[in-house]
């Protein structure tokens, strides 16, 4: 049999099917309550039933679009590129047409149209191929809706069946359903839809889409020929498609002209001039389409995605074919700044890896995610996992924050001290069957108290201030409720785990951490102890601009705060000593890279092991931010410490942003928790005048003999000194001169000045001075 034997063969079938079809549909308006066995009395109920929600919705969703905070266009999302307009924005020789080739009948008949199908059949028969659409408009928009609407497989292979007893009860439902859209929708909303819905091949769903893709204009500046080609389209989008196959779409422009001028609704030299023309095409791009083609921000735009799927529980459906509207907190600007100074300390693909994460305190708005890595791609410098969020390595000393937080809550002043030495070796926690023991990253004075410890960054003094707190477990729950989560998958240690091993190590940051969490729970020391989970979306709104709500309460609330998750004044009192790590002016700190003249910065360093990984926090009263940078090979150092790349970093993407601002000051410390148990320590001028006023100060006291070249006996001070704090109930130890370095008598003197100024007063014993150098 000939390939055009066939097809007249095929076309001969559905002629007959329609035949029946119509037999059958004419018994099933006029008989719907026929009992028995037959087709009709299976389905007549069905066919009885309301328009389903498909096709009472106004319009078909379009594409899910993604903004950033200042309403600009981040992505897009969607399973079908589909923008759909009202009437007025389509062009009426498009709508014209469409009618002309698919349903000439159109604006006649109410739904069904046997004489039309009929015709249709046999003009089709007669040429051998498809010339003419068989079903209306309105049966085509049924079945349309039902499929691209359909969310199973079953429902799409009902939406479709051909042959025997289904397909013949699909045919009779569409044919009601026409029947009942007729009785609901005008012609022009009918058509309109239908419009918006069809597909016309090369992605593009409804006939903006169309427009944009075949002709890089919108639907409402479509002329005459590019509205017969589209329309010409709808029958077979791939056999004549005008971009793979430009000789197959001329054919089908002109037989879509021929029936127009038909019609008398073109001329006789619009036909003959178009109908010599090839196609001419003016390709556009898709829209883009998911987080890979994202415009900025596009590990952002993937952890947003796992937020709307994972935290407010929206289906990919839900999201790809909703129409939604998502407003996200990104700032453009903010992640502009991020990604470039990622890219000044290291290069795109680089063996370094480098994350900048910024939040807003009082919020947990998401505002930026930068880092070396191109998203979701394939080549060497793609990443698919979101480094910025997943834990990766540790954070150093940055953890050391949270051991004093959790001090400070306990009743321990920033003026507590201890002395440790270049090593300390805990007398509690465990290295295996070994007390652990910790050095200094350098030289250190061997006491500290608790402020110059932690912008200094005292290894030992941290591990002998844990020792004091009997425990980890009060640092790890501190950092649980400032915001830190140990439950990732990625993560080693869960904090139940790290409580139960009783590992010292915690305050040191050497387990995995998420860059996310740790900007996150310094936001909360920001935010004077208000703790929130971040947040990448501000409202997500519905097809119709609504709040998207589910069993009647928005999706997206504002609940994501709780306040006081940590004392206030430990996290103002924290916020003060902080700010003694970045701003100038305190010798031994560690984080000067990151300042920003005229702004009050705190923030703290962090370094791992043999340097694998270094951090930087840094945060002012409206923003938040962590960097984090790691060597991706194990064991090999990334060059420095966490004040070096990690500050500078941190300080590149910020002062683009702080700059021009108005300085916004950290409130001031709180007394009570800044002092802690504390008494001041009380000034004296003997060591009977000390040991009195020491007792009533409710100290304890020593008296020690020191090196000194003042002659023996002689009052040297206390330590710590008088003026300073020291904990209630601890020992002052009195010193005194040994005389054991006086020096010769002095050569007689010249007589006085009468006019010098009298000599300075004695007192106390100076401290040692930090090192020059310190690290952190």
């Amino acid at each position: 049999m000939s390939e055009n034997a066939r097809v007249k063969s095929r076309l001969l079938a559905k002629l007959a099917a329609t035949i029946v079809v119509a037999g059958m549909l004419m018994a099933g308006l006029l008989l719907p309550w026929v009992g028995g066995t037959g087709v009709i009395a299976r389905n007549s109920a069905s066919l009885l039933d309301a328009l389903p929600v498909e096709l009472t919705d106004e319009t078909p969703a379009g594409n899910t679009r993604v903004l950033a905070a200042d309403g600009s266009l981040i992505t897009n999302i969607y399973r079908n590129n589909r923008t759909p307009l009202p009437p007025d924005q389509i062009a009426p020789i498009m709508k014209r047409a469409l009618v002309d080739i698919e349903d000439s009948r159109f604006y006649d008949h109410n739904g069904l149209d046997v004489q039309g199908t009929f015709r249709a059949l046999a003009t089709n028969l007669a040429a051998g191929s498809v010339r003419e659409g068989g079903s209306t408009i309105t049966q085509q928009l049924v079945k349309q809706t039902l499929l691209q609407t359909a969310t199973t497989q079953a429902e799409r292979d009902a939406a479709i069946e051909q042959d025997g007893v289904e397909g013949l009860s699909r045919k009779l439902r569409e044919a009601r359903l026409a029947l009942a859209l007729e009785e609901t929708y005008s012609k022009d909303e009918i058509l309109t839809r239908y419009l918006n819905i069809v597909y016309f091949g090369q992605g593009a769903y409804g006939i903006q889409a169309a427009a944009q893709r075949y002709f890089s204009t919108n639907a409402v500046d479509l002329t005459l020929p590019q509205a017969a080609m589209l329309a010409g389209l709808v029958q077979s989008p791939t056999n004549d498609d005008p971009i793979t196959n430009p000789e197959n779409a001329q054919i089908r422009r002109n037989q879509v002209l021929q029936r127009m001028f038909d019609l008398k609704h073109i001329t006789q030299q619009e036909l003959g001039d178009i109908s010599a023309q090839p196609v001419q095409v003016a390709p556009g791009l898709a829209p883009p389409n998911g987080c890979i083609d994202a415009s900025l921000g596009a590990f952002f735009c993937d952890y947003m995605y796992s937020y709307l799927t994972g935290t407010l529980k929206l289906t990919a459906s839900e999201i790809d074919s909703g129409g939604l509207t998502i407003q996200t907190t990104l700032r453009p600007d903010m992640q502009a700044a991020g990604d470039q100074a990622v890219l000044n300390t290291l290069a795109l693909g680089d063996q370094l890896i480098g994350t900048y994460t910024a939040v807003e305190p009082n919020t947990g708005k998401v505002l930026a995610m930068s880092n070396n890595r191109r998203y979701g791609c394939t080549e060497d410098d793609c990443e698919s996992v979101n480094l910025n969020v997943v834990p990766t390595k540790g954070a150093g000393s940055t953890f050391k924050v949270f051991t004093a937080a959790a001090a400070l809550e306990q009743g321990y002043s920033k003026y507590f001290t201890l002395t440790t030495g270049p090593r300390y070796t805990s007398r509690i926690y465990k290295d295996g069957n070994k007390p652990y023991s910790v050095p200094n990253a350098g030289n250190y004075p061997g006491t500290l108290d608790m402020e110059k410890a932690l912008y200094m960054s005292s290894n030992t003094y941290f591990l002998a201030l844990e020792d004091r707190l009997g425990s980890v477990e009060g640092p790890v729950r501190m950092a649980e409720r400032m915001g830190m989560n140990f439950d990732y998958a990625a993560t080693q240690y869960p904090a139940d785990q790290i409580i139960e091993e009783n590992r010292g190590s915690f305050t040191f940051g050497t387990d995995g951490v998420s860059p996310l969490d740790l900007a996150s729970a310094y936001s909360t020391l920001a935010a004077s102890g208000t703790q929130c989970d971040p947040t990448p979306v501000t409202a997500i709104l519905d097809r119709n601009g609504k709040p998207l709500t589910r069993d009647g309460e928005p999706v997206v609330r504002e609940d994501n705060c709780t306040p006081e998750a940590i004392p206030s004044g430990v996290a103002t009192t924290l916020n003060q000593m902080l700010r003694k790590d970045v701003e100038p002016g305190f010798r031994g700190q560690t984080g000067s890279r990151a300042y920003v003249p005229g702004h009050q910065i705190a923030g703290k360093t962090g370094t791992t092991n043999d340097n694998n990984s270094v951090a930087f926090v840094g945060y002012t009263p409206q923003y938040s931010a962590s960097v984090l940078v790691w060597q991706t090979a194990a064991g090999r150092s990334v060059g420095g410490f966490g004040g070096g790349k990690g500050a500078t970093i941190w300080n590149d993407a910020m002062e683009p942003i702080l700059r021009g601002q108005p300085m916004v000051p950290f409130p001031p410390e709180d007394e009570e928790v800044a002092e802690g148990d504390t008494e001041v320590v009380p000034s004296c001028s003997s060591v009977s005048a000390c040991e009195t006023a020491l007792e009533e100060a409710g100290f304890e006291h020593s008296v020690r003999e020191v090196d000194s070249a003042e002659p023996e006996g002689t009052l040297l001070g206390t330590s710590p000194r008088s003026g300073t704090r020291a904990s209630a109930g601890s020992t002052v130890s009195i010193q005194v001169s040994n005389g054991a370095e006086v020096a010769p008598a002095p050569a007689p003197e010249p007589p006085a000045d009468p006019n010098a100024p009298p000599p300075p007063p004695g007192g106390d014993v100076p401290p040692p001075g930090p090192p020059e150098q310190p690290t952190g």
